[in-house]
């Protein structure tokens, strides 16, 4: 796992970052090529979900997300985007290469490990896909098990670090 990635999970919430470790390290295991993965984003705060909510509206550019402030799981560090990191030095988002000539593209077998570990893959969403884009399904609280969702997040308590109470 590179440094990068590495420092992205510290700042994730504090209920996912092992579980992070282990979907990078099964991922990078089973990827037996060129190609390793790299989180590209993770914990976001509100300001800079603001700044690209405003992306195609405000600002010039292709519109890059439909959440605002708040509606994003990464708001709350329980959603990532990845790339592929190819040779240490190139990021790729190419969901079809399949670098290590296992007859499966390296994007797939990362979307399986993820979906086994219970996070939901941005691919297979109706409208607006985020290829990139993997969030934590279910959580603990205290309340029981809760279905992931910005406006359950919201709602919630934060600890002094600002993540909410689980």
């Amino acid at each position: 796992m590179d440094k990068v990635t590495l420092e992205r999970i510290q700042k994730l919430h504090p209920f996912v970052r092992d579980e992070m470790k282990q979907i990078i390290k099964e991922c990078d295991d089973a990827l037996t090529g060129r190609a390793k993965i790299r989180i590209t984003q993770g914990l976001r705060s509100f300001e800079e979900q603001e700044k690209l909510y405003a992306i195609g509206r405000i600002t010039s550019g292709k519109k890059v997300t439909n959440a605002k402030a708040g509606q994003s799981i990464h708001n709350y560090g329980l959603a990532v985007d990845i790339c592929l990191m190819i040779n240490g030095k190139t990021a790729s988002w190419d969901t079809v290469k399949d670098w290590d000539n296992d007859k499966v593209a390296d994007w797939y077998e990362c979307v399986k490990i993820f979906a086994k570990h219970g996070w939901d893959w941005g691919g297979n969403w109706k409208t607006f896909k985020d290829l990139p884009h993997f969030e934590k399904k279910n959580i603990p609280s205290k309340k029981g098990l809760i279905k992931t969702s910005w406006r359950a997040l919201i709602k919630m308590s934060r600890d002094k670090s600002g993540y909410v109470v689980l």
